[in-house]
C-alpha cells in the first residue's frame, strides 16, 4: 500500500536475520493516523524515492538508507559476481557446507559487517524495529539506547582452573543478559540486543568477548593452558579494558619515558675487506663497502621495559610469574611526547618507518655527526647495538686543507683528525679514490669517513699527484678547483707568484697583433687571440670552440703569426681532416703570407721528419698521422692544433690513442662541437690538451659523465664547467651579434675523391681535346656551344660525378664536406638555404637527408606546393633545411628565418649568387647569415672563380647567362680552365 508524503508519516528502520549475511536493515516509512500513530499502511523506500518523503528526513537518513541498500542480497550477489544469477541460487551454491566457497564467505560476510558498523552509530535518535514473520515492518520496536555501557570482565583463579566471565552495566545498573535471548548486532564495536533494548559500549568493546556468555555462565581455564592464556588474552584485556581479579594481582606503574636511538649495522652478502691506517687486513668483518648499511631503531624506555616507536599504545602489560603468583603490571605510556620524538627524528632528517630506518653507511653517520648535538639536548641516547662488533667511533671528524703556491704547481697540504687521532692526508686520500668508507683507528674503534668529504674533495684527491712525504702536488690547470675550494672555505690558499695572475683568470692581458699578420680581427676574434696568448704563457691548452663561420681559423693563423714571429720558435702541427687542408693553406696565403707551410698529405709525401724544421707549420691530416705516427712521434713541435677535434671524441680510437703520442710544448684544439654525443666526447678533447685535467676517464665517468646524463645533476654540470671554464672558449653567433657584419661569406674548398678525381680527369682530357679541334678549324666563336657542353659537364662531376653518369657508384669529396657541415649547423639548431642550380644536386643532398632521417623543405620547378614549403621552413621548428633550385628560387622567397646559406656550386654571374644570398638576408631577418661557397679545387669550379674576381667589372656590368659568361672567354682563359 503506498505512503502519501503529503500526509503525516515516521520514517523506521527495520532488521531481519538472513539465513546466510546476518542481520540486515531496510528502511520503510508508514502512515500515521491522526493521532499520530503507526498505522498498517507502509512503503519500502531506497535512495531512488527518498527524496519524495524529503520531509521527514535528515542528513543521517539519507546515508543510512544508501548503506542499506548496498546491503541488500540482490545487491551484494551482483558485487562478488559478474554473471546474471538469482541471490538463492547465488548463495546456495556459495555456503554449501561441502562445495562452499570458503574464501569468498569470509569476503562477503567482511563485506556486510563493514556496513553494519557504518549503520550503528547513524541509527542513534531514529526507530528501530524487529521485522514479523509475515513481513510486517514495525512488528516489535527495539530501544536505542542513548549512553553507553560498561563492560568488566572477571577472573577468579582457583587451584584446578580460571573462571572468566564478563559482566554488563548501564548507568550504573547491572544488566542480565544471559540466557535472556540476547543477540550480537555488529561485531566491532559490539552492538548488542537484550530484551529489546540496542546497547553498545565503552572503549569499542569487541562483541566476540561477549558472544560465549550469551547462553553459558563462565568459560573455565584448565591450568596446564593458564600461563599462555595469561599472556596471550588476559593481558590485552588488562591493558584495554576494566578487569576485575581475584588470585592474581594488577599494578599500575607510571616512569618518565626515556627514548634511545640504537644503530647497528646490517649483514652484508660480503666484499671488500677492511683494512687498517696502512692498508693492512683488519679482522673485521668482511662487507661491501660501497652497499654497507646502518639499521636506525628508536625504542622508548619506561623502566626496565621498551617499546619499538611503532607499537604505540597508552597501556602495556607485562605479566611476572614468581612463585606461582602472577602479576600484571600495566605501564602508562606518554604517547604525545613519543610522537614529538618521532616528529623531531623526522625534521633533523631521519624519517622511521614502523619505528626503523636504513640509511647508506656515509650518510648515516653523516647524520650521526650532524645531528649528535641535537639528540643530546633533545634527550635522545644515541647507542650502538649488538654485541661482539666493531665499535665505531662517534667523535668529531675535521679536514683542514691548506694549498700553496710552487714553482709551476700547487703544493696541498691537509691535517685529518677523527677525535685526538692525526691521520696521514695521503692515507686518507687514498680511501676516498678507492671509496673506501671505513677505517680503523689506533684504539680499535672504526671511523667512518664523512660523505661530505667524498663530495667536496674527490676531484682534489683524484687530480692530485704524490709530491713530499705529507704534500700532494696540483697542476696549475686545475687553478679553476683550487679557486672553487678556496671559494667554498673548503681550503686556504696561498698565492703570491705567477699563478696568482693564473688565478686572476678574468684579467687577460691585451696582445698586440702579430707583425706579418695581413687582415683585421674582429673584437671578439681579438678577444680569441688575446685568451691564446694567456694560456700559452702558461704553457697551457685550449680549446676555441666558436660556432660555425665565427672565424676559428683567422684566430689560429694570428697566433701562429705571433709565436713563429720569434726566433728559434720551432715548428708547429695543424692536423685536420683530409678536405680541409686546401682551406688552411688558401687562410694562411691570404692572412699569414710569411707562414712557411709544409703541406705533409699525399702518397709521395716525403717522409724525412727533419725536414719539418725548416718549417714554421706544417699541414696534415688525421689518416697521415695515423699512418706515420711513428715518425709524428720522433719530432718535438711548438703547437700541435687538432683542428675539427671532435675527430678524437671516442678516447679508444686508434686516432686518438695516436695524437696522445704526439710531442709538443703547447696544444690547442679547434671545433664547432665539442660534445657531439656524450661528455666523454669533451674529456677526450680537453684531456689530449691538458692531460689530468678531467682525471683518469672511470673517474670522469663516475664523478661527471653519469649524473649528468643519467641523472641531470645540475650541481655537477656547474663543477665540470668550473673546471673547463679557462680552457673552453666558446661564442655563438647571438653572442657577438654586434661585432658581425650584416653578411658574412666564406669559401668552403673541397677536394675530390680518388674516383671523383679520375672521372673527372676523363671527361677533362675528351672535352679538351675536342674543343681544341673545334677552335683551330671553326674558331672561337663557332665553338662555344661545344666549350659550354664540356664545362658544364666538368662542373657536374666536380659537384658529383652521378650528374653526369647515373652508373657512377664511387663517392664526391663535396657531399662529404656538405654532409659535415649540415650536420654540423643542424646540431646547433640553425636554420640552412641549400641553393643549387642542378636539381639533380638537391637530389642528392636529399637522398643523404632521408637517409639521416632529417626532414626537410624542397623547392624546384616542378614543385606544386611553392607557398607550403615556404611556410614550413619559416614555421616549423623541426625543420631546418631549405633545398632550393637556382631557377625556381631565385625570386619572390622571403625566408628570414635562415641563418646559414650553402651555394654547393659556384654561378657565372655573381648577381645571382648575390640575389640567392638576399633570399635570407632581406628586411625581418634578424639573424646574421653565414654563406659558404662550396668549391671542389684543382677542378673549373676554382678557376671559374678566378675568373669572376678578374672580370668582376665585367660580370657586373655584361654577363647575366652562362652563354654570355662563355661568349667573353678568350682562348688563354679556356686554355686555363681546361688545364
Amino acid at each position: 500500500m503506498k505512503v502519501s508524503p503529503n500526509e503525516p508519516f515516521q520514517l523506521i528502520y527495520t532488521l531481519f536475520d538472513h539465513q546466510y549475511l546476518g542481520y540486515l536493515f531496510e528502511s520503510f516509512v508508514i502512515q500515521l493516523d491522526s493521532e499520530g500513530r503507526l498505522t498498517f499502511s507502509h512503503q519500502n523506500i531506497s535512495a531512488k524515492n527518498a527524496k519524495e518523503f524529503a520531509s521527514g528526513l535528515d542528513d543521517n537518513d539519507y546515508e543510512l538508507i544508501k548503506i542499506m541498500d548496498s546491503m541488500q542480497p540482490d545487491i551484494v550477489v551482483k558485487h562478488f559476481e559478474k554473471k546474471k544469477i538469482k541471490a538463492d541460487d547465488f548463495f546456495l551454491k556459495v555456503f554449501d557446507p561441502k562445495t562452499g566457497d570458503e574464501t569468498k564467505q569470509e569476503q562477503i560476510i567482511a563485506h556486510v559487517e563493514r556496513r553494519r558498523s557504518k549503520i550503528m552509530p547513524l541509527l542513534k535518535g531514529k526507530r528501530l524495529f524487529e521485522m514479523g514473520n509475515d513481513g510486517e515492518p514495525a512488528w516489535k520496536e527495539i530501544e536505542i539506547l542513548k549512553e553507553e555501557a560498561s563492560v568488566l570482565f572477571h577472573f577468579r583463579r582457583n587451584e584446578d582452573n580460571t573462571h572468566y566471565f564478563p559482566t554488563i552495566k548501564y548507568q550504573d545498573e547491572k544488566v542480565d543478559f544471559q540466557y535472556k535471548g540476547a543477540y550480537i548486532l555488529c561485531n566491532d564495536p559490539a552492538y548488542i540486543v537484550i530484551e529489546n533494548k540496542l546497547y553498545s559500549f565503552q572503549k569499542n568493546v569487541d562483541a566476540n568477548k561477549l558472544k560465549p556468555f550469551l547462553n553459558k555462565k563462565f568459560i573455565a581455564i584448565p591450568r596446564k593452558i593458564e600461563d599462555n592464556y595469561y599472556r596471550k588474552f588476559v593481558a590485552p584485556l588488562v591493558a584495554s579494558f576494566d578487569v576485575y581479579a581475584k588470585g592474581f594481582d594488577i599494578k599500575t606503574e607510571k616512569y618518565e619515558l626515556e627514548p634511545t636511538l640504537y644503530f647497528s649495522e646490517l649483514a652484508s652478502n660480503g666484499g671488500q675487506v677492511a683494512t687498517d691506517l696502512f692498508g693492512n687486513q683488519t679482522n673485521s668483518n668482511t662487507l661491501e663497502l660501497e652497499e654497507a648499511k646502518i639499521l636506525f631503531e628508536l625504542k622508548f624506555q619506561y623502566g626496565k621495559h621498551k617499546y619499538k616507536a611503532d607499537h604505540s599504545q597508552e597501556v602495556n602489560v607485562h605479566v611476572e610469574n614468581e612463585d606461582d603468583e602472577y602479576t600484571f603490571y600495566r605501564i602508562k605510556r606518554d604517547l604525545s611526547k613519543e610522537n614529538k620524538y618521532l616528529k623531531f627524528l623526522q625534521e633533523t632528517g631521519m624519517p622511521l618507518k614502523s619505528s626503523q630506518s636504513t640509511v647508506p653507511l656515509g650518510q648515516a653517520f653523516s647524520w650521526i655527526n650532524e645531528s649528535k648535538k641535537f639528540l643530546e639536548d633533545a634527550g635522545i641516547k644515541l647507542i650502538q647495538n649488538g654485541k661482539n662488533i666493531k665499535k665505531y667511533f662517534l667523535g668529531k671528524s675535521e679536514m683542514t686543507v691548506e694549498i700553496k703556491e710552487n714553482i709551476d704547481w700547487f703544493d696541498v697540504h691537509a691535517i685529518v683528525k677523527f677525535g685526538d687521532f692525526e691521520i696521514p692526508f695521503k692515507i686518507i686520500r687514498n680511501y676516498i679514490l678507492k671509496n673506501i668508507k671505513e677505517i680503523e683507528l689506533p684504539n680499535g674503534e672504526i671511523a667512518v669517513i664523512p660523505d661530505a668529504w667524498f663530495e667536496q674533495y674527490s676531484e682534489l684527491m683524484a687530480f692530485s699527484n704524490e709530491g713530499s712525504l705529507e704534500e700532494l702536488q696540483l697542476q696549475k690547470h686545475h687553478i679553476s678547483l683550487v679557486k672553487e675550494l678556496t671559494d667554498s672555505n673548503l681550503a686556504q690558499m696561498s698565492l703570491k707568484g705567477k699563478l696568482q695572475k693564473l688565478n686572476d683568470f678574468d684579467k687577460i692581458d691585451d696582445f698586440e697583433i702579430p707583425e706579418g699578420f695581413k687582415g683585421e680581427l674582429r673584437p671578439y676574434q681579438k678577444a680569441g687571440y688575446n685568451w691564446m696568448r694567456f694560456l700559452r704563457s702558461y704553457n697551457l691548452g685550449g680549446c676555441l670552440a666558436d660556432d660555425m663561420g665565427l672565424g676559428k681559423t683567422v684566430q689560429t693563423l694570428t697566433l701562429l703569426q705571433s709565436i713563429h714571429g720569434e726566433q728559434d720558435a720551432g715548428t708547429s702541427l695543424l692536423v685536420m681532416p683530409t678536405s680541409l687542408i686546401y682551406n688552411w693553406e688558401k687562410e694562411a696565403e691570404k692572412f699569414t703570407p710569411n707562414l712557411r707551410i709544409l703541406n705533409y698529405t699525399g702518397v709521395k709525401r716525403n717522409k724525412d721528419v727533419t725536414l719539418f724544421s725548416q718549417y714554421d707549420l706544417v699541414l696534415t691530416s688525421y689518416g697521415i698521422v695515423r699512418q706515420d705516427i711513428d715518425l709524428f712521434e720522433k719530432f718535438h713541435f711548438n703547437y700541435i692544433i687538432l683542428d675539427e677535434s671532435q675527430v678524437i671524441k671516442n678516447p679508444e680510437s686508434i686516432i686518438s690513442k695516436c695524437v696522445r703520442e704526439l710531442h709538443s710544448s703547447s696544444k690547442l684544439i679547434l671545433t664547432g662541437t665539442p660534445i657531439e654525443n656524450t661528455t666523454l666526447d669533451l674529456w677526450s678533447q680537453m684531456s689530449f690538451v691538458n692531460p689530468g685535467l678531467l682525471g683518469t676517464k672511470s673517474f670522469f665517468k663516475k664523478q661527471y659523465q653519469i649524473p649528468i646524463e643519467k641523472r641531470k645533476d645540475e650541481d655537477k654540470t656547474k663543477k665540470l664547467y668550473s673546471l673547463i671554464n679557462p680552457f673552453l672558449l666558446r661564442r655563438n653567433k647571438s653572442q657577438v651579434a654586434t661585432d658581425l657584419p650584416e653578411k658574412i661569406e666564406s669559401v668552403r674548398y673541397c677536394t675530390m675523391s680518388p674516383e671523383q678525381e679520375e672521372a673527372y680527369e676523363k671527361v677533362k682530357s675528351a672535352y679538351r681535346d675536342k674543343i681544341m679541334k673545334e677552335i683551330e678549324s671553326g674558331g672561337l666563336g663557332k665553338s662555344q656551344f661545344m666549350i659550354l657542353q664540356g664545362l658544364t659537364k666538368l662542373r657536374q662531376i666536380a659537384n658529383h660525378p652521378m650528374l653526369a653518369d647515373e652508373t657512377y657508384e664511387g663517392d664526391s669529396g663535396k657531399l662529404e664536406d656538405i654532409s659535415f657541415m649540415l650536420d654540423n649547423a643542424i646540431n646547433k639548431h640553425h636554420k640552412i638555404l641549400v641553393f643549387s642550380q642542378f636539381v639533380k644536386h638537391l637530389k642528392i643532398v636529399a637522398q643523404y637527408l632521408d637517409e639521416q632521417k632529417i626532414k626537410y623543405a624542397y623547392l624546384d620547378g616542378s614543385t606544386k606546393d611553392r607557398q607550403q614549403q615556404v611556410e614550413n621552413f619559416q614555421n616549423d621548428e623541426s625543420i631546418q633545411v631549405f633545398l632550393i633550385s637556382l631557377k625556381a628560387g631565385g625570386l619572390g622567397l622571403n625566408l628570414t628565418k635562415a641563418e646559414y646559406v650553402f651555394l654547393l656550386d659556384p654561378w657565372w654571374n655573381p648577381a645571382i649568387e648575390a640575389q640567392a644570398i638576399d633570399r635570407a638576408h632581406r628586411i625581418g631577418q634578424q639573424n646574421k647569415v653565414f654563406t659558404y661557397r662550396f668549391i671542389t679545387k684543382n677542378t673549373v669550379e676554382e678557376k671559374i672563380m678566378l675568373l669572376q674576381q678578374n672580370k668582376k667589372q665585367l660580370a657586373t656590368d655584361l654577363i647575366t647567362t652562362e652563354e654570355s659568361f662563355v661568349k667573353n672567354l678568350s682562348k688563354a682563359d679556356l686554355v686555363g680552365l681546361l688545364d
